[in-house]
């Protein structure tokens, strides 16, 4: 059983209140572009269309709308809970199992944003030895890069990846820029675990008989990060682990084609410990970042 996250369950239950995206943002406290994401991202999870066109604005599909009345009643249901058992606020010990890479490029660049927010809950984090292992019994709640398929779990999709080549600007004056695909075969790929990316991306881009199981494998991310900005080689690599380097000029883009990765990020926890009100304010407000950061990459010129 796969639940949703709860800030998109807010952001739909907000819009179909005020019946705009603007006036959701406002109440939510959030961008627009964070909202209609969140929307965005819940239709993908159930599966099927929520919002329509309608003029120049949104509206409610009829489905959409039916789903959405039945939202407001789960939240008000979850709303009459906590008064009833008395608000004694959020606290506790959470312990979060995140992969390294995600852990390393993304969640500690902003993890002192949830403290503040949340003093009361003593944060553990752990990373795992494979992407997708969700079998730490002493973990609360998992970030966790794989298919979606963890039986008997609560799953919520976090965010899809796209993967392409990134490298050190040092290393594209080496070999003299690159002006078509092929001319990443000028420097040695990095590989995180196996072939598969970079052997996809070079199909995608129409380059013809590529050797791609050539260059140096990893098996951690934050290796694979760490060699491209030495300008040791070229690394498949996404925006938003990778966006920090890139602003800095650690890190350049030098072409727009991309893949899409098989695998995404999901929040991924036991139906037992789904009621920690910890987890819940994490796994909300890790959505919400999550939300807003690709609303910002989605608008990068």
């Amino acid at each position: 059983m796969r639940i949703p996250s709860t800030q998109a369950l807010r952001a739909l239950d907000s819009f179909a209140r005020h019946g705009s995206v603007w006036r959701a943002a406002e109440e939510l406290h959030l961008t627009r572009s964070a909202v209609s994401h969140q929307l965005r991202l819940l239709e993908r999870d159930l599966g099927f269309a929520l919002m329509e066109r309608a003029g120049k604005g949104a509206a409610l599909t009829a489905r959409g709308r039916y789903y959405a009345n039945q939202v407001r009643k789960a939240l008000t249901v979850i709303g009459d809970a906590a008064v009833q058992h008395g608000d004694r606020g959020v606290g506790g010990m959470l312990t979060v199992s995140c992969t390294p890479g995600f852990a390393s490029l993304f969640l500690c660049a902003h993890v002192a944003d949830f403290q503040d927010l949340y003093p009361g809950v003593s944060l553990r984090i752990v990373t795992p030895r494979r992407l997708d292992d969700v079998s730490n019994p002493d973990v609360d709640i998992f970030v966790a890069f794989g298919d979606g398929n963890w039986p008997n779990r609560a799953v919520e999709l976090l965010c899809e990846v796209e993967f392409t080549p990134l490298c050190s600007p040092v290393l594209l004056n080496k070999i003299g820029g690159l002006a078509e695909p092929a001319g990443v075969l000028a420097a040695p790929l990095l590989h995180l675990g196996d072939f598969e990316d970079w052997t996809r991306w070079l199909t995608l881009t129409g380059v013809e008989n590529p050797d791609t199981e050539c260059g140096i494998v990893f098996s951690d991310m934050n290796l694979v990060f760490a060699a491209a900005t030495a300008g040791q080689g070229i690394a498949m690599g996404d925006e938003l682990t990778c966006r920090s380097a890139m602003r800095a000029g650690q890190l350049v883009r030098p072409f727009e084609a991309a893949i899409k990765s098989t695998r995404s990020y999901f929040l991924v926890a036991e139906h037992a410990k789904a009621g920690h009100p910890g987890l819940r304010a994490f796994a909300d407000w890790l959505s919400s970042l999550m939300a807003q950061t690709d609303a910002e990459v989605a608008a990068r010129p």
